[in-house]
């Protein structure tokens, strides 16, 4: 199964029609979409009772990808952050089955450094179930080199493969091969600028050339803040069929 979404479940006006029916705007985008990253978590914590409220508001297939907050990935740059990581896995144990993907973003400036990368996984593979994978999306080169792939995917976390990229093969998924994680934050203009039929189809193809493999897929539109997103969603999954 390929996991199609958006950052968020926000439905703009203009995308409306490809979401009927009636509900919250949550509820609309679960029948259509399968999948959603929950990004509010970087900036605020939640109470396990909204992720409970949130699991039951989608069909059972629904899949929701969480992102650590930016006081364990940007303050405490993953170093003695143990006590801020037990709190949040707490909090998103109420999402139950629906939780799939666990996503540390990291700022531009944090590069590769073993130690604490490798301590930082290891604590948070042991803390969440098998079921629920950990993706990465580092923003400094250093990541890219051999060890740091190596590392990632002897601790089973797969490299985020990004658009725009910040380095030579950024846009390929990388580390762990058991998840591909894509993150699209439009081009050239970050989180703004839309995919037009070009890019889908040629996203599309990629995916073409994975499928009969084992791993998990999933492509996450982030370029919300035009509303480019969800169309953008809708038409990739128009071009690979009920994924």
């Amino acid at each position: 199964m390929i996991r199609i979404g958006t950052a968020g479940w926000s439905i703009p006006r203009e995308a409306a029609p490809a979401f009927p029916g009636s509900g919250t705007h949550r509820e609309r985008y679960a029948a259509v979409l399968n999948a959603a990253e929950i990004n509010s978590t970087f900036y605020r914590s939640h109470r396990p009772a909204t992720y409970q409220r949130w699991a039951a508001s989608v069909p059972a297939d629904f899949a929701f990808a969480v992102k650590i907050p930016k006081a364990i990935s940007h303050t405490a740059r993953l170093a003695g952050a143990a006590p801020l990581l037990d709190a949040f896995v707490r909090e998103i144990a109420g999402l139950g089955d629906a939780l799939r993907v666990v996503l540390l973003q990291l700022p531009p400036s944090f590069g590769y450094h073993e130690p604490t990368a490798l301590t930082f996984f290891t604590a948070l593979r042991g803390r969440l179930s098998d079921a629920v994978q950990i993706a990465c999306e580092p923003r400094h080169a250093s990541w890219f080199a051999a060890d740091a792939e190596a590392a990632l995917a002897d601790r089973r976390v797969a490299r985020v493969a990004a658009d725009p990229a910040i380095a030579p093969g950024g846009d390929r998924p990388g580390g762990w091969t058991g998840l591909r994680y894509r993150r699209l934050h439009g081009a050239p203009r970050t989180y703004y600028s839309p995919y037009d039929a070009a890019d889908l189809a040629a996203l599309a193809m990629s995916f073409a050339k994975e499928d009969g493999d084992q791993a998990s897929s999933w492509c996450i539109f982030d370029n919300t803040a035009s509303g480019a997103a969800a169309p953008n969603a809708v038409a990739l999954r128009s071009l690979l069929g009920s994924s």
